[in-house]
């Protein structure tokens, strides 16, 4: 379980960082590139993935202590 959020965190954050860049205009080819929104939401996924990433991290290690 504790592998399988850490991986879905990875996943966001490389979503939100693609999504970012194609809003931003640095990765063309999409009909999101350059659209404002998907550089507000990409940033929003990023974070999400990496609370995501650390909660796992967390929730592993105080298991492993009781």
């Amino acid at each position: 379980m504790k592998s399988g959020l850490i991986v879905l965190g990875v996943v966001l954050v490389l979503m939100g960082a693609v999504f970012t860049f194609q809003g931003l205009g640095y990765l063309a080819g999409s009909a999101m590139t350059g659209v404002t929104l998907w550089a507000v939401v990409g940033p929003i996924l990023a974070v999400v993935g990496i609370v995501l990433i650390v909660w796992a991290a967390r929730a592993g290690r105080s298991g492993d202590a009781g």
